[in-house]
């Protein structure tokens, strides 16, 4: 089986800091004090180096040692060295000097000294570049991963909501309630908002509150003369954006657990503040029975979907306390909207 050679650094921004490393190691290597010019061996002797760093980089590091197979590296990365230091001493010099130097090998701790620093810089650099690299990778895969988590739980929402209203549509509908082409005419509209406009990840404040307040419309019907619905807004401005979806799972479930425990004295309020700065201070309290299966509150799917999405999208710029005493279930919601601007 053939392996490929990893060529993806082969990018115009490596080539170009390629052309400049080696161009810095040259003159570094090669430069002396008093030198007008530099001799031949010496580009001689770095165009040996710069082959034995080539050879290191694109091909013992992507075959070897990025496949694990660290020992062989090693034992290759030896090889090559002794390779450069016998071409350098038995052809490069014999070819550029005569006498001692061409004759005699000055040892091989001598030699590797000098044929090292030259590799190792040219090698650790590209090591380096490969490292952030796959950092980059892994930031890019990391962001992905938090699309399409993401994208999963907003796609769990949906079924959720359609399936708690046409469970009232369908019960009005047996009842052959004159209400039902309004419950129809408003849960399209809802449908419409989720299906197109959410499929953005940050929707106008305005537009979010809007739908709030038709499935507040729309879910008040459930209520009717069993007890009281407050909503109420305050500076909503449409210059800030909002992740869809979120606040309208507690008014869910705040209209959810509150008509099914109750046969009267329903209270269900919601109120939204946005301050100046663009703090979004969100508050949605019900009444409920103790009788009821309260322990469902904050465990349900909703609940727990929402408290993913915010921990995801608002990390460090959100507090949500839920608050379950006195019979009221109480909900308060701080989002930083000026972060997502």
């Amino acid at each position: 089986m053939t392996e490929k050679i990893n060529t993806k650094g082969w990018s115009y921004k490596e080539v170009i800091f390629q052309i400049v490393l080696h161009a810095l190691v040259f003159l570094f290597y090669s430069m002396e004090r008093n030198q007008t010019s530099i001799p031949a061996y010496k580009i001689a002797f770095f165009l040996n180096y710069a082959f034995a760093a080539f050879f290191i980089n694109y091909v013992l590091l992507p075959r070897f040692y990025y496949q694990k197979k660290t020992i062989l590296f090693f034992v290759i990365v030896l090889l090559t060295f002794i390779g450069v230091i016998m071409v350098e001493e038995f052809i490069l010099e014999k070819i550029f000097f005569t006498g001692n130097r061409a004759n005699i090998f000055g040892g091989i701790l001598i030699t590797l000294s000098q044929v090292l620093p030259p590799i190792a810089m040219l090698s650790g650099f590209k090591f380096g570049w490969d490292a952030l690299g796959k950092q980059q990778e892994v930031d890019e895969l990391k962001i992905a991963v938090k699309e399409s988590e993401l994208q999963f739980l907003k796609t769990q929402i949906n079924p959720h909501f359609l399936f708690n209203n046409l469970n009232n549509l369908y019960s009005y509908a047996i009842e052959q309630s004159p209400e039902t082409p309004e419950i129809i005419l408003e849960l399209s509209g809802l449908l419409r908002y989720m299906l197109y406009e959410c499929k953005e990840d940050f929707v106008p404040l305005t537009k979010e509150v809007d739908q709030l307040e038709n499935f507040i419309s729309l879910s008040e019907m459930q209520v009717e003369e069993r007890g009281s619905v407050k909503f109420s807004t305050q500076n909503i401005l449409a210059n800030f954006k909002i992740a869809p979806l979120i606040l309208i799972v507690f008014i869910e479930n705040a209209f959810k657990h509150s008509t099914a425990s109750q046969v009267d004295n329903i209270t269900i309020e919601v109120d939204l503040h946005l301050s100046i700065s663009g703090t979004l201070s969100f508050l949605c309290k019900n009444s409920f029975l103790p009788k009821s299966n309260t322990d469902s509150l904050s465990n349900g799917i909703g609940l727990e979907n929402v408290k993913k999405r915010l921990e995801l999208i608002y990390p460090n710029a959100h507090q949500l306390y839920i608050q379950n005493k006195n019979n009221i279930y109480e909900v308060r919601l701080t989002i930083d909207l000026a972060t997502k601007e």
